[in-house]
């Protein structure tokens, strides 16, 4: 099995968690090393993008929820009556880098939402904490620093500050409007957190479950696939094609999966690590946004992306769409 290159960079940046891909892996040359350490570098010194939202956004880390990195609007004042949707995002190889999609989680909050992963800032601009080592071909070691817990806290510290007169997110949050989701080992966090009853949707990034005791000795991947039938709201997996180590995963979930609605969209070659380090979060930012619409505000405009058989995902063919019980 062979890995994209950006895949292989995700990876050292904390934010791919595929262990079999690793193992995988030819013993590295002096130069497959150079190039990548070039290439992580490069990636690390990407500017922060503000998103193209109607409403520019930042990163911080703040102090009422420690060991989380929060992503909103810039100007709270600007939102007018517009109420922010709460977007969880567990971190790729379940890291305590809040950074490492940070394009992404930028996008998506530039469009009135709070994104919330867990950890400290440890890439990229601004970062507060040293970045964890990061594993090798030769040691594909995991540095499983968050849990799906974190994602739970950030539900909890989102309806505390919009009920407190004194936050600055005091009555601008939708607390009925819920998202869980994550990247790789951070979708198995998101699945577990769906089952709660304040999640109104869950998308899965570039993951799936593993079959039943394939992954019982990976912290926050060992998610049974009994936890498919606790699911209680509709489902958008997003997977990079058949190159994705994630894609057999998503498919055999598909498979399980008959009681909620739920689209599988396949970004078709580019593999495991997505479009994450595209300007502002590349193709499969503007789906989830879509999605987050759709499923959180009831945009109509935004279910033509995936509703009917001539969706705005059908008709383009850089993807494959498979979905039941949505139209």
């Amino acid at each position: 099995m062979q890995v994209s290159r950006i895949a292989l960079v995700a990876t050292l940046l904390g934010t791919v968690v595929s262990c079999c891909a690793w193992a995988a892996q030819p013993t590295q040359t002096s130069e497959q090393r150079a190039q990548e350490a070039a290439e992580r570098a490069r990636i690390l010194g990407l500017p922060d993008t503000p998103g193209t939202g109607r409403f520019p956004a930042i990163k911080e880390e703040p102090a009422s929820l420690p060991e989380h990195v929060l992503y909103r609007p810039a100007n709270l004042h600007a939102l007018g009556s517009t109420k922010l949707g709460i977007y969880l995002f567990g971190n790729g190889a379940c890291v305590d880098d809040g950074a490492s999609s940070r394009l992404h989680l930028l996008e998506v909050a530039s469009h009135g939402y709070l994104a919330i992963a867990p950890g400290r800032i440890r890439s990229g601009p601004g970062a507060t904490q040293p970045p964890r080592p990061a594993p090798s071909s030769q040691s594909p070691q995991f540095n499983v620093k968050s849990s799906y817990k974190d994602l739970l806290s950030g539900i909890d510290w989102a309806v505390a500050q919009n009920a407190d007169p004194k936050s600055p997110y005091y009555r601008h949050i939708d607390t009925t409007a819920i998202a869980s989701s994550g990247y790789s080992c951070g979708g198995a966090q998101a699945m577990r957190v769906a089952a709660d009853p304040r999640v109104k949707t869950l998308v899965m990034m570039n993951s799936g479950l593993f079959p039943d005791g394939q992954s019982a000795s990976i912290p926050e991947q060992d998610v049974r696939k009994a936890a498919l039938q606790l699911l209680h709201t509709p489902v958008l997996y997003v997977i990079g094609g058949e190159t994705d180590v994630a894609y057999a995963n998503s498919q055999n979930d598909f498979e399980h999966i008959e009681h909620v609605p739920i689209m599988v969209a396949n970004l078709n070659g580019v593999g495991h690590g997505g479009t994450y380090w595209q300007p502002n979060g590349g193709r499969a930012a503007a789906v989830v946004v879509a999605w987050l619409d759709w499923q959180l505000r009831g945009d109509k405009n935004a279910a033509r992306t995936f509703l009917g058989a001539d969706c705005g995902l059908c008709r383009d063919h850089a993807w494959t769409v498979q979905k039941k019980h949505m139209d």
